[in-house]
């Protein structure tokens, strides 16, 4: 798995606030990021920014890869049971082994459930469940332990760095504490403006 990403000098302006600036980040294959910092300094506009739905202030940004996101929107159709929004997803992701992803995460026993009706974990390991799905080296994770047991915590911190492992980018930004391997730790306090 082929993977890079590269970001230069980044600033991020949200209303007349500037959030933070200076920021650069180069990561290849097998790299974890964790982004720390306090609610509000810009851990999910800088995650937004790197997928490429916010545009910075200033800086640049470079991918050689897929990107997966997990962030607070849910990507499924809240009317749908969840088997059914998943397949959704499959059948457009070109997805080889579902069922992989239902088992680590434990989805088997909610495919009939209508996704309105998730609970907040389980919404939670439903997004990771269509990442692991997309088979895309680059992860980028917004609070991704959030609703989560610490069963589940344990499980997708473990595919983490199964991800890594395997030659991908996991980039994750969280305030809470988050087992990563060989974590590259980036404090966005460091950078504000």
């Amino acid at each position: 798995m082929q993977a890079r990403l590269a970001a230069k000098d980044l600033a991020c302006r949200r209303g007349d606030s500037l959030l933070f600036r200076g920021l650069s980040l180069e990561c290849d294959s097998g790299a974890a990021v964790h982004v720390t910092g306090a609610n509000g300094v810009g851990k999910s506009s800088l995650i937004r920014i790197l997928a490429g739905l916010l545009r910075p202030f200033a800086g640049t940004v470079e991918t050689v890869g897929g990107i997966g996101l997990v962030d607070e929107r849910l990507a499924l159709d809240e009317a749908l049971p969840l088997g059914k929004a998943l397949a959704f997803w499959e059948t457009l992701d070109g997805c080889r082994d579902a069922g992989r992803a239902m088992e680590l995460l434990d989805l088997a026993n909610l495919l009939d459930v209508p996704v309105r009706f998730l609970s907040t974990g389980q919404r939670k390991r439903a997004a990771l469940a269509r990442l692991l799905n997309r088979n895309c080296p680059i992860w980028l994770l917004d609070e991704p332990l959030n609703g989560l047991d610490t069963e589940a915590q344990k499980a997708f911190e473990a595919l983490i760095a199964q991800h890594c492992q395997g030659g991908g980018i996991a980039i994750v930004a969280s305030h809470q504490p988050i087992a990563l391997p060989s974590p590259r730790a980036i404090a966005l306090a460091e950078f504000a403006a």
